[in-house]
């Protein structure tokens, strides 16, 4: 008899140690200050790529790449796209957001055309991702907080987010429309709520005369706009969607 069960229990391990364990993935992110990981003396500034763990099971791994002022040329002729590219292998995911900076005309260094040099670049990120046996997913950019006379957000973004749209169309990448999610959740808070979801903070020894950035998040507003970014990936049913907690 325990012959017979020393038998069972042996072969219940064998096969408990032959059973395929759930491969993980990795998630590249690439994108600007709005995406950015923060250093603690900023806080509670955080990019919604600092959050975006919080939002998957321990079988996915965020490697957020995203770095402040970044425009999408910038981003590639600093080298950071080659390193990007470089770690990528099959299975992976990129999450593609720019076009804050890529909007500064005055700063050659990071202007590019909606039309032109920025849809090229968004090109190149898609194309050399699938080269490599990655996914690509296109985002547009969150809305910057700011109000007009008629207590509605006034667009700040121009042809950026129409580019990605055209980009995402023409080549078959999925879309998540960060700039038309964040729209509605920003004006359904109104003006005065949505400063809690922004940098507004009040006076400090770091900051004497407190911060009023309607562009960058705190932390409030990242886990929100991470929520809203992996509920819209779960809603077209990426691949990765059943990993999403």
């Amino acid at each position: 008899m325990i012959r017979w069960t020393i038998y069972i229990l042996l072969s219940f391990c064998l096969l408990w140690a032959g059973k395929p364990k759930e491969k993980g993935f990795r998630i590249f992110t690439i994108g600007d200050s709005t995406m950015a990981n923060k250093k603690e003396e900023v806080y509670p500034e955080t990019g919604w790529g600092q959050v975006l763990q919080n939002y998957f099971d321990k079988t996915v791994t965020i490697k957020n790449h995203a770095v402040n002022g970044r425009s999408t040329k910038s981003f590639i002729d600093e080298g950071r796209w080659k390193a990007v590219l470089d770690s990528l292998q099959p299975g992976d995911f990129v999450f593609i957001q720019f076009g804050h900076n890529d909007q500064k005309y005055q700063d050659s260094t990071r202007y590019t055309a909606p039309f032109g040099t920025y849809s090229e670049n968004l090109e190149k990120f898609v194309s050399e991702s699938r080269e490599k046996g990655a996914t690509p997913v296109l985002f547009t950019s969150i809305v910057r907080r700011k109000f007009g006379a008629d207590g509605k957000l006034t667009d700040t973004h121009g042809d950026y987010p129409v580019a990605v749209r055209q980009v995402a169309e023409k080549m078959n990448v999925p879309l998540i429309d960060l700039q038309k999610l964040t729209e509605n959740w920003v004006n359904s808070l109104g003006d005065e709520p949505s400063k809690k979801m922004f940098l507004w903070t009040e006076p400090d020894d770091r900051f004497p005369e407190g911060r009023k950035d309607d562009t960058h998040l705190s932390e409030k507003g990242a886990r929100e706009v991470a929520r809203l970014a992996v509920e819209e990936c779960k809603k077209k049913n990426l691949a990765f969607a059943k990993y999403i907690r």
